[in-house]
């Protein structure tokens, strides 16, 4: 690696920066390009720029595929990132086991853009709750394509039975940013929740997450 000094000067002031007044004063293309920086490339700045611009934003780059990933930034900052992605998940999914899970829609929204915005498939995802309405265990339960994500109801409620739940929100991407539901999801949210009421499940709600939007059945009058 040939030495740049204006490379190494900018990621030390971005560290220098992120220590003295806390990393939340970073952008995210600055959070991107140190992450870079520290695994190497030289060009850090502009790469990060650059996958930003590729994949449609930060959150999308760390929900992007490792090959694709791998591919642009090489095998350790790739690993870097979905462990970086990975790590977010996991500290939002404690946080959110910890509360009631029905204090805000902020807070479900939340939690749902962190588990699913950027993936570039679709995936369906149930949160079991208890009857206080805390999370008992958040499970991904169908991967599709760019547009279709299979939902089996008898595998949804045996997992509920499994885990003793008493509700569930329902939960589903749209890879393609348009956050309407289509009349196939909402027949099979309304199969559901059909479903749940013979056995004394409730479904509180289904919720859409396409780039930072989220819409919520509930709230459209769709439930």
């Amino acid at each position: 690696m040939i030495f740049d000094p204006l490379h190494v000067n900018r990621a030390e002031r971005l560290q220098a920066m992120a220590a003295s007044l806390g990393p939340s004063v970073l952008s995210d293309v600055e959070i991107l390009e140190l992450h870079l920086a520290r695994s190497g490339h030289r060009e850090a700045g502009s790469l990060a720029h650059d996958l930003i611009a590729r994949f449609g934003g930060f959150c999308a780059v760390l929900a992007a595929d490792q090959s694709q990933l791998h591919l642009a930034v090489g095998e350790l900052a790739a690993m870097d990132l979905k462990l970086l992605r990975e790590a977010a998940r996991r500290v939002t999914r404690a946080d959110l086991a910890q509360r009631q899970l029905l204090t805000s829609f902020s807070q479900v929204a939340d939690y749902l853009r962190a588990l699913m915005a950027g993936l570039p498939r679709e995936e369906f995802w149930v949160l079991f709750l208890d009857r206080r309405n805390q999370l008992l265990s958040a499970e991904r339960l169908g991967v599709g394509s760019v547009d279709h994500a299979p939902v089996y109801p008898r595998e949804v409620m045996r997992r509920a039975l499994e885990l003793n739940c008493s509700a569930m929100i329902l939960a589903h991407n749209h890879p393609s940013g348009d956050p309407q539901p289509s009349q196939p999801d909402i027949e099979m949210t309304k199969t559901l929740i059909e479903a749940g009421k013979a056995l004394q499940i409730q479904i509180h709600d289904h919720m859409i997450v396409a780039g930072g939007a989220v819409v919520s059945f509930r709230a459209n009058g769709l439930i």
